[in-house]
């Protein structure tokens, strides 16, 4: 089966308080030094980041860090919108967005927050409107549940010139 955090976790399970999120400035300060160490690239991600108060000033930061080679994002799409713009002018270089499904029921049922496909394609609009090119689409791949979706997937982002990149689901214990 194919469980979401909500279900292991629930609805009302609280992550880390936000007191004890590492700061813009910890986080710049220990990039600075992963980047004197040879680091080049960094990808942000993990959750939704644009969910983060202020996080086009954590990406302008960091993009004016010397030695950064390519700044990108990781998002569910759903707020670029919203920040698309603002995140262009901070810096930011390249977009990533998470579609599991073009198709409206599945894509809803993989989300497991009721997250529509439309709200997901006016975000890589907004990134697209921002000079974002290409966007690069991750889509995770499970039998049975999305498989069926794949080439109308593949096909909808090739005419737009996107990149999708189809990942296999591996199920780690669930």
């Amino acid at each position: 089966t194919y469980c979401m955090p909500a279900e292991i976790f629930g609805e009302r399970y609280e992550f880390l308080p936000k007191k004890d999120l590492l700061t813009f400035e910890e986080i710049t300060r220990i990039t600075s030094i992963l980047l004197k160490l040879g680091g080049m690239k960094l990808r942000l991600t993990g959750g939704e980041p644009l969910v983060r108060n202020g996080f086009d000033r954590l990406v302008a930061k960091l993009a004016n860090l010397d030695g950064v080679h390519d700044l990108t994002l990781t998002t569910n799409g759903y707020l670029l919108p919203k920040f698309a713009q603002k995140l262009k002018n901070a810096g930011l270089e390249r977009i990533t967005v998470s579609l599991d499904s073009l198709d409206e029921k599945t894509f809803k049922k993989m989300n497991g927050r009721g997250f529509s496909v439309k709200s997901v394609l006016s975000g890589l609009d907004a990134a697209e409107r921002a000079g974002f090119s290409p966007v690069k689409i991750n889509s995770v791949v499970i039998r049975g549940l999305n498989d069926h979706t794949i080439v109308d997937t593949a096909r909808y982002f090739k005419e737009r010139g996107h990149i999708v990149r189809f990942i296999e689901y591996m199920d780690v214990g669930n």
